[in-house]
């Protein structure tokens, strides 16, 4: 993915930090749990390629899965082995995902039913003559693009969580030294703002990086931190330099703060890359006292979900490592006191389509199901309008199973903003569309 020089400061980061020591002392930081009053975080994770919600989120009643199997044909999961959801029992999840059935089932978690980009409600008559749509539907880089930036195209150049950064920081996050935002996924757009920058780090790796150097990894890298100090007359040069002498002190920041840490009792998944991103937030949130930050955001993802061809198999690993990890990310939470003040979501590409194609797999598409987590979820619930599962029905894009979206990413996102902070008469500030929609919280949170 593109780097940006905004978020220069994720590669400098980590090879900034090296051995350095913390620009405080955070030894005396027993009561990390304790951070400040009024505290939330955001957590984004991003199922990357386009995760086929037509086989996470399954109709459980005789009539409605009778219809599903009979068009899925080949990617159809066996009626006996899917997860039947207590408070909804006409639906089931996939069988690989019993933690989250059961979070779901104890109100800790919800879905959000046929969810995509859109700039304006669209009907089916609407779609098909030619309504204002997003662009390049069907697109991975535009539409992973439309779902960050919540934009009106994949040109906007900022990410809404990025715009919330601008406008919250200087309410919430005054005292703060880190950014609002931490992408521990790489550089993505959802982190950008117009004004604020995030850092990005490397899970398990915020201040101990790699160095061939050996004894002179210290007087190396104090040497390139006088070397950031010159004035070279260039303005994009000091700009950069300005990113990575951040970079430089972000390092030490976390190098020093997370170091201090009691270790959490709360067991992670091993071999599942999404639970250690999902670990290091979890630490940066016990930070949270010692970073003086009441406001955080933060962008985590695992794929690949375009899932072309061997779906079954390919779909049940990842949505396995999901479920796994969600759940053990929400015992932190508990463990840290802070179930109530943390939400987590996720985002995807797309859905794929409701029809099989000819290799046991899915193609692109459009309206998807997404999970909403956390205590301060109304959770135990599927909010929205779950589509017609019949191929060119009322909800068919064309005759594939393409879900036309009943619910807006703007949506989903202003209820995500507004439960975080930002003021309901601010919202167009963040969501340049969300004037279009009549109906801007969901009320799932």
């Amino acid at each position: 993915m593109k780097i940006t020089r905004r978020s220069f400061a994720a590669t400098a980061g980590m090879a900034a930090a090296g051995s350095l020591l913390g620009l405080r002392q955070f030894g005396a930081l027993n009561a990390l749990a304790q951070g400040p009053q009024d505290y939330k975080a955001l957590v984004c994770v991003f199922l990357f390629g386009g995760n086929d919600a037509n086989n996470t989120l399954v109709p459980f009643d005789h009539s409605g899965y009778t219809n599903y199997a009979a068009v899925r044909g080949p990617l159809a999961l066996a009626q006996n082995s899917l997860l039947q959801l207590s408070p909804a029992p006409n639906f089931a999840l996939h069988p690989a995902m019993p933690e989250l059935r059961s979070l779901f089932n104890n109100n800790h978690a919800a879905f959000v039913a046929n969810v995509g980009t859109l700039i304006e409600p669209l009907t089916q008559a609407q779609y098909q003559s030619g309504a204002a749509a997003p662009s390049n539907l069907f697109s991975h880089p535009d539409q992973q693009l439309e779902w960050q930036n919540a934009g009106p195209s994949a040109a906007t150049p900022s990410g809404w969580a990025g715009r919330i950064a601008d406008m919250l920081t200087p309410t919430y996050n005054v005292s703060a030294t880190i950014p609002m935002i931490t992408s521990v996924s790489g550089d993505t757009l959802f982190c950008n703002g117009n004004e604020t920058s995030p850092l990005s780090i490397s899970p398990g790796n915020t201040g101990n990086p790699y160095c061939s150097e050996g004894a002179q990894c210290d007087s190396r890298q104090l040497a390139a931190q006088k070397l950031l100090t010159m004035n070279t007359g260039l303005s994009l040069v000091q700009a950069d330099d300005v990113i990575t002498t951040n970079a430089f002190t972000y390092a030490k920041v976390l190098g020093g703060a997370l170091g201090s840490l009691p270790p959490l009792h709360t067991v992670f998944p091993q071999n599942n890359y999404l639970a250690e991103q999902l670990y290091q937030v979890a630490q940066m949130i016990e930070a949270r006292a010692a970073l003086g930050i009441k406001r955080q955001i933060f962008f985590a993802g695992v794929g690949n979900f375009d899932t072309h061809a061997d779906q079954l198999d390919q779909q049940g690993y990842l949505l396995q490592q999901l479920s796994q990890a969600l759940n053990a990310f929400y015992n932190a939470t508990v463990e840290l006191g802070v179930q109530n003040s943390v939400t987590a979501f996720t985002m995807s590409d797309f859905s794929r389509t409701f029809q099989p194609n000819s290799n046991n797999g899915s193609d692109h598409a459009w309206g998807s199901h997404h999970i909403v987590l956390g205590g301060a979820v109304k959770g135990g619930q599927i909010y929205g309008n779950f589509p017609t599962l019949a191929l060119g029905g009322p909800n068919d894009s064309d005759v594939n199973g393409r879900w036309i979206p009943t619910t807006s990413n703007s949506q989903y996102a202003a209820t995500l903003a507004e439960w975080f902070g930002v003021p309901a008469a601010n919202l167009a500030t963040v969501l340049p569309v969300i004037g279009n929609f009549s109906t801007v919280n969901l009320g799932f949170v």
